[in-house]
């Protein structure tokens, strides 16, 4: 589970950011109807939805994509060389460009709580630290500060016994590279136990965590995701996969000798077939389904795996080929679960009903005077009341992240007359 992450100094994002998924104290009797919404951590309560606002260009999916990146570091970062620049920019005004970017992440595995960060630039890692609570009580597990010690070994520091062989991962562990990056390679327990988490738990696009693993998925949940494209109106009854090789041509190249040559080559290609209501013996292929179709198909594939396996999942405009009832019903479907979260943002206006969510689990995102993206929460609106109508006040700019359209007839005859 993810309890809370801060980002600063990435794409439209300058100062500090912090997206906190710890529910926060609401007395209300609307957020108290809303327990399916929370699940508890010892003595904390989690959020298992947050929803992100903002008009466009206010840099919704730019938290999105620092969160994807910084993840993907984790599980990438040992296979970087030495002319790697690091893909992401940082915010452009006010002398940020100059400056580093850092990344944080609170979060749980295995019911044991990690706080992990790094600083960087685009061309190399600056600061790393990892810590952890063991039995509740924090203890380091590693601090890296490339600025000091004149040699490696005075770059980091190392709690007692808690990896073994700390510096020969050191040693292997360059200025473009993570140290939790290299230690898991290395087979370092506790590494490895994070990067499992960020590799196999905090699923950053749901698209391609489905394709790739389409074949073991509907192995394990056909009738589940039948069920529950039932549950979302869908006219699929039932569909078949069949797996076909295809022997083709590939290019290979010896670079000792110089030469070029083809090789044949033999793939595995999974052919989807789906069957409806209508005429149950008549196969469509999968290419022949609506966009939303196939979207709902293989995002509910990868849902219901998340979901019961108590996962993460990051999706940018949730609503993209979806209908909004399909939109509801998938939170619905977190909100059912134990522990998995969902974090995504979205223009829809019909979710900002305190009905369906609490305070704290709406969050906007608006550009600051100097351009940055900020990020804030309904809670901290403390005089917005659960009875007031929370859609309406977001469309009348009540908390600022909507676009100010200037539509007045004369300016829209300004732009098509001749």
């Amino acid at each position: 589970m993810v309890l809370e992450i801060r980002i600063s100094n990435f794409f439209s994002i300058s100062d500090e950011v912090i997206l906190d998924l710890r529910a926060g104290t609401i007395k209300s009797a609307k957020a108290k109807s809303l327990t399916d919404n929370i699940f508890n951590y010892e003595d904390i309560e989690v959020l298992k939805t947050v929803a992100l606002y903002g008009s466009n260009a206010s840099g919704k999916t730019n938290i999105i994509k620092a969160i994807r990146f910084c993840n993907a570091m984790v599980y990438e970062s040992h296979k970087h060389n030495e002319n790697t620049i690091f893909n992401f920019l940082p915010f452009k005004f006010d002398g940020f460009s100059n400056k580093p970017s850092s990344y944080f992440i609170r979060f749980v595995v295995n019911e044991i709580e990690y706080k992990y960060s790094f600083t960087l630039t685009r061309t190399e890692i600056i600061k790393e630290s990892l810590y952890y609570y063991p039995n509740g009580r924090k203890a380091k597990v590693f601090e890296r500060d490339e600025s000091a010690g004149e040699n490696k070994r005075g770059k980091y520091s190392f709690g007692t016994s808690v990896i073994k062989r700390p510096y020969d991962v050191v040693e292997n562990t360059s200025n473009k590279t993570l140290y939790i990056s290299r230690a898991s390679q290395m087979d370092r327990e506790i590494p490895k136990e994070i990067f499992n988490f960020f590799h196999s738990n905090f699923i950053l696009h749901h698209a391609n965590y489905g394709k790739s693993n389409i074949g073991e998925l509907i192995k394990s949940y056909k009738e589940k995701l039948l069920t529950a494209l039932q549950f979302a109106d869908s006219d699929i009854v039932d569909f078949k996969v069949n797996y076909k090789k295809e022997v083709g041509k590939s290019l290979r190249a010896n670079l000792d000798t110089e030469e070029a040559f083809f090789e044949d080559n033999e793939q595995e290609r999974l052919e989807l077939k789906t069957y409806h209501k209508y005429s149950k013996n008549i196969p469509f292929d999968f290419n022949e389904e609506s966009l939303g179709t196939q979207k709902l198909f293989l995002m509910m594939l990868t849902i219901i795996d998340i979901v019961k396996n108590n996962k993460i999942l990051l999706v940018d405009e949730i609503e993209d080929s979806l209908h909004p009832k399909i939109v509801d019903y998938i939170i619905d479907i977190f909100n059912t679960g134990s522990k998995a979260q969902l974090i995504f943002s979205t223009h829809n206006t019909n979710l900002l009903d305190l009905n369906k969510f609490r305070k704290d689990q709406i969050w906007f995102v608006n550009k600051n005077e100097n351009g940055g993206s900020d990020l804030y929460s309904l809670y901290d609106y403390s005089d917005f009341r659960d009875t007031m109508d929370l859609e309406k006040a977001y469309l009348q700019g009540r908390f600022d992240s909507i676009p100010i359209v200037n539509d007045s007839k004369e300016n829209l005859q300004s732009i098509i007359s001749e």
